[in-house]
C-alpha cells in the first residue's frame, strides 16, 4: 500500500537527500536482491562484503543507483513483511535508527500483520482470504499512513461491519471498544537469551538478551490512564535500547538514549522505569530492550573426534549459580548433519536422559526441570552412521567436524536481567480496585555451543570506521 501524502512529507523533510519510492515491480525486485534471495550466488560489494553485517531488521535498498533508507524487513513463514517508515529529516548524515519514531511505528504495523496472518500459515485457502483482507483493514489500522491501531486482528474485515466511531473525543483510535466488568491489568515479562559458545582461548563468546513486556489491560472507561514501572535489583545490569508502544504518553529521555551501541558508564539510566500510557482494548507489547548481562545462563562445551567411523562426543554443561534452577524444560539437541542414519550409539549420562529421534539423526539429551546439587552435567559417547540418503538433514556450514550443541530451556518467574514488576507501583486512574497479574520468564533462543575441536562461524562486531 503507498501513501502518496506520506511520500510528499518525506520529499519536505529530506530535501536534497530524498530517494523516491520507485514501483512496486522495482522496489521488489531491488528488496529481494537486498535480501539476498535473488543472485544470492552473485558477489556485489554494496551488499555482500563483510562490513555490510546487518544487526538489524533495517537495510539500504539499492534502486536506480541510489539507496532508499531506512527500509524495515524480515522474513516470518515464507513470507516478507517491509515497509518504509518516514523519516523526518534530512538521510545525510543517517540519523540513528532509535532517533526515528517511525520505525518503531512501522514495526508495530508489521508485528500486527504478522499476529493477524501466521495462525493460518498451515492453511493456503485461509491465508489467501486474510491477505485479501489486508487492505480493507489496513485502511483501519492506518489510514493516512500513521498506524492508529496495531493489533489487526481486533479490527472488523468488512466495511458492512465497521461500527461507528466513539462520541467520546477523548477515547483514543487504538482503543477500539470499551470494557465492562471488574478492572484487572496482566503484565507479562518474556526475556529471550542468545548464545554463541566457542570454548577457544582466541575467540570470545558472545550473548544477547532481548526483553519483551506484555500488558492486557481491563479497564473501565474510554481513555484510563495506566503508569507501570520495571525494577531492576541493586546490582542489575541496565535495559537498553528501548522501544516503547505509541501508546505511550511520556517517558524519561535518559530511558530512550541508553544503548548497546555505546559502551556502559556510571551515568547509565538504571531505573525504575516508569511508563505511563493509554492502554489498547486488546493484549500489546508496551516495550522491548536489551540488556548487557555479564554471564550467560548455562555455560558448555562440546568436544566432537572423528576416529575411523565413528565419532566420539563429549558434552559437559555448567549452570550458573546466579541463575535459578527451576525449569519447565531444558533439553540439549545433538544433530549430526551431512551423514547417514546413527547405527550404533553407545553412551553414558551424568544426569538425565538420552533419546535417539525418530529419524536417528538427532541426540535429545532431556536434562529436565533442575541440576544436580552440582549444577554440572555431563555427556560422553560413541556414535556410529551408516549410509546417508537424501532424506537425512545437510548443512553448508556443519561440514566435517564443525558441529553444535542447541539448548532449549525456559525458567518461569525469572529473568536474566532480574527486571520485575513490583504490582503495588502499578497507578490506575480509574474506579475500581483493579486485580494485578504479574509475570516473567527466561527463554533460550539460538543458544548453540560449538565444537571446540574444529573451526565454527563467528560473528565479530562491526568494524569501526
Amino acid at each position: 500500500r503507498r501513501y502518496p501524502t506520506v511520500e510528499i512529507r518525506a520529499a519536505a523533510f529530506n530535501g536534497s537527500t530524498h530517494v523516491p519510492v520507485p514501483s512496486d515491480s522495482a522496489f521488489l525486485k531491488a528488496l529481494l536482491f537486498e535480501l539476498r534471495l535473488i543472485d544470492d550466488h552473485i558477489f556485489v560489494e554494496h551488499r555482500d562484503t563483510c562490513t555490510q553485517i546487518n544487526r538489524s531488521s533495517v537495510y539500504s535498498v539499492r534502486t536506480e543507483g541510489r539507496d532508499l533508507w531506512p527500509v524495515l524487513a524480515f522474513q516470518k513463514s515464507g513470507l516478507i513483511y517491509a515497509c518504509l517508515p518516514l523519516v523526518e529529516e534530512t538521510l545525510e548524515p543517517r540519523p540513528p535508527l532509535l532517533t526515528i519514531s517511525g520505525l518503531s511505528q512501522g514495526l508495530a504495523l508489521l508485528l500486527g500483520i504478522v499476529d493477524y496472518i501466521s495462525p493460518s500459515r498451515k492453511n493456503e485457502a485461509e491465508m489467501s482470504a486474510k491477505i485479501g483482507q489486508l487492505r480493507n483493514l489496513l485502511i483501519q489500522a492506518c489510514p493516512l499512513g500513521t498506524p492508529l491501531n496495531t493489533n489487526i486482528r481486533s479490527l472488523n474485515s468488512s466495511f458492512n461491519d465497521i461500527q461507528e466511531m466513539p462520541t467520546d473525543e477523548n477515547q483514543p483510535a487504538w482503543r477500539s471498544n470499551t470494557y465492562k466488568g471488574k478492572p484487572q491489568v496482566n503484565v507479562c515479562i518474556t526475556e529471550k537469551v542468545k548464545c554463541m559458545q566457542y570454548d577457544k582461548r582466541d575467540v570470545v563468546d558472545t550473548w544477547q538478551v532481548y526483553g519483551t513486556v506484555n500488558c492486557k489491560c481491563d479497564i473501565e472507561g474510554s481513555a484510563p490512564n495506566v503508569t507501570l514501572s520495571l525494577n531492576l535489583p541493586t546490582n542489575g545490569p541496565p535495559l537498553q535500547d528501548i522501544v516503547v508502544h505509541h501508546c505511550v504518553t511520556s517517558v524519561d529521555p535518559a530511558m530512550l538514549m541508553s544503548s548497546s551501541a555505546e559502551p556502559l558508564d556510571d551515568s547509565v539510566y538504571n531505573g525504575p522505569y516508569k511508563f505511563p500510557f493509554v492502554p489498547p482494548s486488546d493484549s500489546f507489547n508496551l516495550c522491548y530492550y536489551t540488556s548487557q548481562v555479564p554471564v550467560p545462563p548455562i555455560l558448555g562445551c562440546y568436544q566432537l573426534i572423528e576416529e575411523g567411523s565413528q565419532l566420539k562426543i563429549t558434552v559437559n554443561l555448567k549452570l550458573h549459580e546466579s541463575i535459578k534452577n527451576s525449569f519447565e524444560y531444558c533439553e540439549a539437541h545433538i544433530p549430526f548433519f551431512n551423514r547417514g542414519p546413527i547405527t550404533q550409539l553407545e553412551y553414558k549420562v551424568s544426569y538425565g536422559q538420552l533419546d535417539l529421534s525418530r529419524e536417528k539423526s538427532l541426540l535429545v539429551w532431556v536434562i529436565g526441570q533442575k541440576f544436580p546439587k552440582s549444577l554440572e552435567v555431563s555427556l560422553t559417547g560413541t556414535v556410529s552412521f551408516g549410509t546417508a540418503g537424501k532424506e537425512y538433514p545437510t548443512d553448508y556450514v556443519c561440514t566435517g567436524n564443525t558441529a553444535y550443541v542447541k539448548l532449549y530451556f525456559r525458567i518461569p518467574d525469572f529473568t536474566l536481567t532480574g527486571c520485575y514488576v513490583d504490582q503495588h507501583s502499578v497507578q490506575i486512574f480509574a474506579p475500581g480496585k483493579p486485580k494485578i497479574t504479574a509475570s516473567r520468564e527466561l527463554i533460550s533462543s539460538d543458544y548453540y555451543i560449538w565444537n571446540s575441536k574444529a573451526p565454527a562461524p563467528m560473528v565479530y562486531k562491526a568494524l569501526f570506521d
